[in-house]
């Protein structure tokens, strides 16, 4: 079957690649204010929300593995024809794109946001679009390779962030971690609260038919290594927060990472947040680029249509866009919304579509067998 979703052999990438694709799309503007909100529901106990929403992260990669494992050149695209029929399959496809539209978006404002705020305080935000946009309109247009290398290189921007968390250690108070586990409820509802910040490893199911070995040892493997670095940043930086800042503080400051890095003095550098959120550039320029990325191969297989049109539109599109979300309250709302979104298309809907392929499968097997 001529599927629109299937590869091209030159596109064809390394699984170990899946390590650099996970963790570029995880770690992106969340970072940057995550802990506050996190700690409105769960208090003290902040850390251990962490950790139970990268456990489920790592169960719902291994179940979208698994899916995907079913059908072997099919992104999240094709299977959704392949088990819905034609038109469902593709009203479902509909909704994906505008998931993977409104991730953009999101990304975008919060970025240009702190932008804003603070470096470029007097320079308006439309300008800071254009410029960012035609850099993604380059690398997305420049093919899947690209993009793919961009994910690599961003990487290696990210590694100095635990040695520079050392500097904090000096004013931490561990007494703020106390009392351990007083809220199960609130615990889990900071988990809830944390899908904004780890979404971004649902792009597997748009990347999963490009990889060369699909063998289970190594697509899981790098995959979940990918969410054990990711882990490995958040937690460091909650536990650093919860015992830098107290409970009061921590509900009033929008920014806590950057309010931790801007405690952080050179000799050469009296400010290291500005250089810091700067070079935050290249690593957002990922979550940018894979999600218009995925957004495109929504949009074609639905309607053929011409990679550059589609990139330039989907731009134009997002710059009016960006005219109607403009105060601190909009972009907060928008946040929650997309945090209550993408929780049941990450975290719930590959469940059911696991599901629901194990029963295409029987049923296409008992078929053939009676055949």
């Amino acid at each position: 079957m001529n599927q629109a979703t299937q590869s091209q052999q030159y596109e064809k990438i390394n699984a170990f690649l899946l390590f650099f694709i996970v963790s570029s799309c995880q770690i992106g503007v969340g970072i940057h204010g995550f802990q506050r909100v996190i700690y409105q529901d769960a208090k003290q106990d902040a850390w251990i929300s962490v950790v139970v929403s990268f456990i489920l992260a790592h169960i719902v990669i291994f179940i979208m593995l698994k899916t995907l494992e079913k059908f072997e050149n099919l992104d999240l695209y094709g299977i959704h024809k392949e088990i819905y029929g034609k038109f469902f399959g593709s009203f479902l496809n509909l909704i994906y794109v505008i998931y993977c539209t409104y991730g953009f978006f999101a990304v975008l404002k919060n970025y240009i946001e702190v932008i804003n705020t603070w470096v470029f305080p007097y320079v308006k935000p439309q300008y800071i679009t254009i410029a960012i946009l035609i850099l993604v309109i380059y690398a997305v247009t420049a093919g899947f390779r690209v993009i793919i290398g961009l994910s690599f290189f961003s990487f290696f921007f990210l590694l100095w962030i635990p040695p520079v968390l050392i500097f904090p250690l000096y004013y931490t108070n561990s007494y703020y971690l106390l009392p351990i586990m007083e809220d199960l409820m609130g615990i889990l509802k900071g988990a809830y609260s944390m899908s904004f910040t780890i979404i971004g490893f649902e792009i597997v199911n748009i990347v999963y038919p490009f990889i060369k070995e699909k063998e289970r040892k190594k697509a899981h493997k790098y995959a979940h290594l990918g969410l054990l670095f990711t882990f490995f940043i958040y937690i460091s930086i909650m536990l650093i927060t919860l015992m830098y800042f107290s409970g009061p503080q921590l509900e009033r400051i929008i920014w806590a990472t950057l309010t931790i890095f801007d405690l952080i003095e050179f000799p050469f550098v009296e400010r290291i947040e500005i250089i810091t959120i700067c070079l935050w550039l290249i690593i957002v320029l990922p979550n940018l680029c894979l999600y218009l990325w995925a957004a495109y191969r929504g949009v074609h297989s639905i309607y053929n249509i011409n990679h550059k049109i589609f990139v330039w539109a989907f731009a134009c599109i997002i710059y009016i866009i960006s005219f109607f979300v403009k105060s601190r309250t909009q972009i907060n709302s928008m946040n929650n919304y997309l945090g209550q979104i993408s929780f049941y298309i990450v975290f719930v809907y590959p469940f059911l579509l696991y599901l629901f392929a194990l029963i295409k499968k029987r049923r296409k097997k008992g078929t053939d067998e009676s055949t």
